[in-house]
Parts: structure tokens; C-alpha cells; sequence
């Protein structure tokens, strides 16, 4: 499959209900398809943004003779989900009973037998609190990928992302927007210009007036207006605590040059909770766009061996 089915998920919120979008690779529903892989995206970006990905996965499945499924939700307010009525909506509880209820539909099409999860930044964060929380999952998570994320996050980088977030145009032209981006996201590495273009044209849209904008709500960037270095600190600790319930297998990714997940961070999460291998990628930052082969090879060994 070269191309993922878009599908949509009403998920219930305290304003009424919003729409989730999700991207599926491969056939779910059918009795071989039992090992369902979840992909999370960062805060900022999208579920396109683990094509690659996917079709690595799928090729990688398909000559172990192998069946699985990956499923790239786009978050609420991100890509093809509805945009929230609340903008105080936008926080990491809401997206954790949105994954919820996308998985509890999926078992319900067919029973999940092993859960694996990629998460990327805020993916991450909305991993390991829902790996923390499995009695609410369909079944626990087996396999946990968290991409340059942890309980502990850094300031700078922090810092860093709220100088651009919800700032997403207009943009006169798609390349305009593409060039915007590559500033931005400079963090991501060395991307030859078909990659950044293929990782990057589902993050812009077209608006009718023929200008371009980011796909995603600017009103995501509302929580982050109240985040210090006081408030990140306290948040840390919270998520110590449920980082340290996590029972899933875990590998930690890491961009060498990364200003969100220091290594004294990542060092110290290989010591406690679900005690990771860490995989740290040289000349990358913030964070690995698994596209890589590197990437890619550290991903697929982990969760399809041989």
C-alpha cells in the first residue's frame, strides 16, 4: 500500500463532540491484522508526517510474513480533525481519551492482540500517559517508541516552540510555506528537498483566496501561553510519577543535538520506569522525522524482529 485510507471518529469532548481524523496503513478487520501499530505526532505537525515510516513497517511485516496495521491519527485540531470549540481543550488529557476511544473502536472492528506505539514529541507525552493508564486501553500497550520526548523537558526548547507556534501564515506561495518551515524546523536535520516536500505539503493548505496556511488551529498554542520554567518543572514531576508506572517495552530516540530531551535527561530514563535503550542520532535535534534509514532501522528492529 502506498497510500493510507482517511477515516473519521466522533469522539465525545465537554463541548459536545469533535471529529478525529486517522490515516490507516494496511487492512484492519480481518482475522491476520491482529498487531496494530499507533503513530502520534508532535504538537505542531501531523499524522502524514510517519509516511515513511509506515510503508517501512508494512514492507518489513510483509517479508517476515508478517500482518499489521498502522493507524496515524491526526490530533484534534491538527491536519483533517475538527478544530475545538474551547481552546483550553487543547491539553494532553483531551488527546489521551481521544486515542482511547479511536482504540476502543478499533477492537471493536477486530480484537487488538498486540498494541504497539510511536510517539513523537507530544505523541510521546500522550503515550506515556496512556501507557500509565492501561486499564483504560483494550489492551496494554506492548511496545512504546518515544521520540525525543520525556517526563523531563528542557526550557530552551520548550522556549523555542512557543516562539512559533500557532504562527502559521499566510503564505503567498507553497514554497513560501515549505521555506517557512524548513526555518522552523531546522531541528529535524539534513532532508534532501523531496523529502522535506514530501514530509512537509500536508502541513500546508490553500485557502480560497490562493494564499497558504498551516493545517492546524493557531488556538493550539493557547496553553502554552501560561508555561514558565517554574510551571514546566512542576508538570515534570507529575510525569515522573507516570512515567515510572509504564510496564511497556521501551526504546528512547534521541536527536544528539536536541534542546527539548537533554542527555542527562534521557540518561536518567534509562534508570528508572521502564528503563530504555536510548538510540541517539547524530546531527539531528529536535526530533528525528524517522525517515532517516538509521531511523527507520532502529524503529523497525525494535518493534519487528525476525
Amino acid at each position: 500500500m502506498t497510500e493510507p485510507q482517511l477515516h473519521h471518529l466522533p469522539c465525545p469532548d465537554p463541548t459536545g463532540s469533535h471529529r478525529l481524523a486517522y490515516w490507516m496503513w494496511g487492512q484492519w478487520g480481518q482475522a491476520q491484522n491482529a498487531h496494530l501499530v499507533l503513530c502520534v505526532h508532535g504538537l505542531t505537525r501531523q499524522g502524514r508526517d510517519f509516511d515513511t515510516l509506515a510503508r517501512a513497517l508494512l514492507e518489513r511485516a510483509s517479508a517476515l510474513g508478517q500482518s499489521l496495521c498502522v493507524v496515524c491519527p491526526d490530533v484534534a485540531g491538527r491536519g483533517a480533525s475538527d478544530w475545538l470549540s474551547d481552546p483550553a481543550l487543547y491539553q494532553p488529557l483531551t488527546y489521551v481519551a481521544d486515542m482511547q476511544a479511536l482504540l476502543a473502536h478499533l477492537h471493536a472492528q477486530q480484537r487488538i492482540d498486540r498494541l504497539d506505539w510511536v510517539g513523537t514529541s507530544m505523541g510521546g507525552i500522550i503515550g506515556m500517559l496512556a501507557a500509565a493508564h492501561s486499564q483504560a486501553l483494550p489492551r496494554p500497550i506492548d511496545h512504546l517508541v518515544l521520540n525525543d520526548v520525556g517526563p523531563h523537558l528542557d526550557w530552551t526548547g520548550l522556549a523555542r516552540i512557543k516562539g512559533y507556534a500557532g504562527r502559521g501564515g499566510p503564505f503567498v506561495s507553497l514554497q513560501e510555506g515549505l521555506d517557512a518551515l524548513r526555518l522552523n524546523m531546522a531541528g529535524f536535520g539534513p532532508h534532501s528537498d523531496q523529502q522535506w516536500q514530501e514530509l512537509n505539503t500536508p502541513m500546508l493548505k490553500r485557502s480560497a483566496d490562493g494564499r497558504w496556511a498551516l493545517h492546524y488551529d493557531p488556538a493550539i498554542a493557547a496553553p502554552l501561553a501560561g508555561l514558565s520554567p517554574q510551571s514546566n518543572a512542576q508538570a515534570g514531576d507529575v510525569m515522573q510519577a507516570f512515567y515510572e508506572q509504564i510496564s511497556a517495552k521501551t526504546l528512547l530516540l534521541r536527536g544528539a543535538d536536541s534542546d527539548l530531551l537533554s542527555r542527562q535527561a534521557a540518561l536518567a530514563m534509562t534508570a528508572c520506569g521502564p528503563r530504555p535503550a536510548c538510540i541517539e542520532f547524530a546531527g539531528v535535534g529536535h526530533a528525528p522525522t524517522l525517515m532517516a534509514q538509521d531511523q527507520l532501522q532502529a524503529v523497525l528492529d525494535f518493534l519487528l524482529q525476525s
